[in-house]
């Protein structure tokens, strides 16, 4: 009789594991949606500005690793501006002059295996565009490069833990959100502008020169927060 409760409560403890477990992975499932919904709701309710912003640091990372001859790093962010992921992203981008023509010339040619310096033209005419992109979206640059700041800590944040690079994807991005913000705040005046200008090429220089590889090895993390402050200190 003990014998039969026992593989009774047994049996009943491994079916309300399983039904535990299911459950388990319908919430996690559930709860992956939501974040997905979340972050889509919120890239597609920005400011067209800070969204060009937000695309134009992951080209000019991709742009910067596919010269370095890292192609395979360079291919998730150079597809950004035309992937089916990001639509809400490029929402009404068309009217300020988006060739996505070209971005899908630059994705087959790395596709293809072609080194950067056989399309050196190509690569140009994709960061003369994101450039073009940005003058035509407007907006209040020092607002552009609040946003880049915080993008930084987030993505800078996530790519590094314990002195060591955890998701080059971030880390890297990070990197292509602190470049575009220094090319905007050349486009800034008054008596902040030069000091501003200083301390975002401080801020760059965190990153190896060249490109931010995904074998660097990262500044800490705190020194990139604590730079990130003193430029907001100086919008």
């Amino acid at each position: 009789m003990k014998k039969n409760i026992l593989v009774i409560s047994l049996a009943t403890l491994i079916l309300t594991g399983c039904a535990k477990s299911k459950n388990d992975q319908k919430s996690e499932k559930k709860e992956l949606q939501k974040v997905e919904m979340q972050e889509e709701h919120s890239m597609g309710t920005l400011p067209v500005e800070k969204r060009i912003a937000f695309m134009s640091g992951h080209v000019e990372v991709g742009l910067a690793l596919y010269r370095a001859g890292k192609p395979d790093q360079a291919a998730q962010h150079l597809m950004h501006p035309v992937s089916e992921m990001h639509q809400a992203e490029r929402a009404g981008i068309d009217a300020l002059g988006f060739n996505a023509a070209v971005f899908k010339a630059v994705s087959k040619a790395m596709d293809e295996g072609k080194p950067a310096s056989e399309i050196e033209p190509m690569l140009t005419e994709a960061e003369e565009n994101i450039t073009l992109l940005q003058k035509n979206a407007g907006g209040d640059l020092s607002e552009i490069i609040l946003f880049l700041m915080e993008t930084v800590v987030e993505e800078y944040s996530a790519g590094v833990r314990d002195g060591k690079i955890v998701e080059s994807g971030e880390y890297q991005d990070a990197f292509g959100f602190s470049v575009i913000a220094l090319k905007i705040s050349k486009r800034m005046e008054g008596d902040k502008a030069a000091q501003l200008m200083k301390e975002l090429i401080k801020l760059v220089d965190m990153w190896p020169a060249g490109a931010p590889l995904a074998d660097s090895i990262p500044e800490p993390v705190k020194n990139v927060v604590e730079q990130t402050r003193t430029i907001i200190k100086n919008l």
